[in-house]
């Protein structure tokens, strides 16, 4: 059973940082892809970024050449580094992975509230 921790969401302002953290236990986490999606208030939750077990990345295009996502395989966790944050990135932000082999199960975590306002 995989367990999924997020962490670092906070309140900022419009052009400032934040970075998010997912850590991972439960699985030899260096084979799973892990992905960041998000969920504004009344709105689908949404696709942000992904990085595969090869360290291959992909971005929304809403959050490409503002969000980094990296990993840390030593320490079992996924971060998201959030640069020119804007108001319509307010959301829950939430980690994910996907087992590897069948079922092929998604795991989720708990998602860390981030607000951007003035």
């Amino acid at each position: 059973q995989v367990q999924l921790v997020e962490s670092g969401g906070g309140l900022v302002q419009p052009g400032g940082s934040l970075r998010l953290s997912c850590a991972a236990s439960g699985t030899r986490f260096s084979i799973y892809d892990m992905a960041w999606y998000r969920q504004a208030p009344a709105k689908q939750r949404e696709w942000v970024a992904l990085i595969t077990r090869s360290n291959s990345t992909n971005y929304a295009d809403s959050v490409k050449g503002r969000f980094t996502i990296s990993r840390d395989n030593a320490k079992n966790t996924v971060y998201l580094q959030m640069n020119s944050l804007k108001l319509e990135d307010t959301a829950v932000y939430v980690c994910n992975t996907r087992g590897p082999t069948w079922p092929y199960t998604d795991y989720w975590g708990q998602g860390t509230q981030v607000t951007v306002s003035s």
